[in-house]
């Protein structure tokens, strides 16, 4: 996934906090505190779209968004293409696992034991 614009990254915050897709006109109404023509917001939606972070539906004369990824896998591809930057991934990892509270490394401690578990089972 490529990264977003400010304003790409304020759209997509409005539709992953939406419970189904959306159209243009409702993400206008949405962001109403940025005042943008409603053809600035629809040129964000097709950007996004053809960025592969929204995917589209047609719904009458209209279409309607929704996220292709949740934030949280956006959030993880980010922090990857973060440690792809780095010389020494073992010594970024290390940094990371030191700097995290207790309880975000026991979540990390499961989520590494479940892929433990995973990996023996197959």
């Amino acid at each position: 996934m490529k990264g977003l614009g400010e304003l790409e990254r304020s759209v997509m915050d409005i539709i992953w906090a939406q419970p189904s897709p959306v159209t243009a006109r409702e993400v206008g109404r949405l962001i109403a505190d940025r005042d943008l023509a409603p053809t600035t917001v629809m040129t964000v939606l097709d950007r996004l779209t053809r960025k592969g972070f929204l995917v589209r539906t047609r719904d009458g004369r209209a279409w309607r968004y929704e996220p292709a990824e949740s934030r949280d896998a956006y959030i993880a591809e980010l922090m990857l293409g973060a440690l792809d930057l780095t010389g020494d991934r073992s010594a970024a990892l290390t940094r990371f696992a030191q700097a995290v509270t207790g309880t975000e490394a026991e979540i990390l401690r499961k989520a590494l034991t479940g892929l433990e578990t995973e990996l023996e089972d197959e």
